[in-house]
């Protein structure tokens, strides 16, 4: 099966009703009818490599995406090639919706690591929000939890300090990281550079491997060539004066 900028969109190795995320004790179970119109409405999925452009700012997709394995972010450029870093997107993320409502996209995602991706055709999901009042309820509950998620951060860069801000980010993102599955019971390591602590954080790359030090020598976190190791979570959170995630069980499109 072909897909946009001559991807190849493979044959269903996760069928809906065998789907490896269902399980999982974060995502809402679906009803019966709910089920057979989602495993309709996936067409395939998408194998993507490590740092490979998902979607492009300014670019009109014919798709939208959940995420089944891997890391991504999302990020806007200035015009001088500075880049901002706005999430990360993990397991049971939906990504690419924003283009069904703005007609392009208005930012970009990037792949952290190996991905792969669940393939939804966005010319359908009319007939889902007709059709399927509920499943429609889902996607825009995951638009708000979007929002959510960036007021937090917004918050963070504007008023915590840059080691609270640090601190805040990694434990948000292995707090995620471990609702959906990521690494099992090992301790989470995110698989991001210091610069892409920098792009989050509005922080130079100095500044940012000056603040990292603060939090290895604190023994909250290990940095190594793949990452960031987490250690102790809930004093990272601490640390940040952050409450942690409170959003129950979630939608699974």
């Amino acid at each position: 099966m072909s897909g946009q900028n001559g991807r190849s969109f493979s044959s269903r190795q996760h069928p809906c009703e065998n789907c490896p995320l269902r399980p999982l004790p974060v995502f809402r179970e679906f009803e019966k009818q709910e089920l057979a119109y989602v495993s309709k409405f996936k067409k395939g999925e998408l194998a993507v490599d490590k740092g490979a452009t998902v979607l492009v700012e300014g670019s009109h997709s014919a798709h939208l995406y959940t995420v089944l394995s891997g890391w991504a972010f999302r990020y806007k450029l200035l015009s001088d090639g500075r880049r901002q870093i706005l999430n990360y997107s993990m397991p049971g993320d939906l990504i690419g919706l924003q283009g069904s409502v703005m007609g392009e996209m208005q930012h970009s995602i990037e792949a952290l690591s190996p991905m792969l991706l669940c393939v939804f055709e966005r010319e359908n999901l009319h007939e889902l929000y007709r059709n399927h009042p509920d499943l429609a309820y889902d996607i825009t509950w995951l638009a708000s939890r979007e929002e959510r998620m960036l007021d937090e951060n917004l918050l963070s860069i504007g008023r915590r300090t840059a080691l609270e801000r640090t601190a805040y980010l990694i434990a948000f993102i292995a707090s995620r990281a471990a609702i959906v599955g990521l690494n099992g019971k090992a301790p989470v390591q995110i698989p991001i550079t210091q610069q892409h602590v920098a792009d989050t954080l509005g922080l130079s790359l100095v500044h940012t491997n000056k603040t990292i030090r603060k939090l290895i020598d604190r023994k909250l976190i290990v940095w190594r060539d793949g990452g960031c190791e987490v250690v102790e979570r809930e004093a990272l959170k601490d640390l940040a004066r952050w409450e942690g995630l409170s959003e129950g069980r979630r939608p699974l499109i």
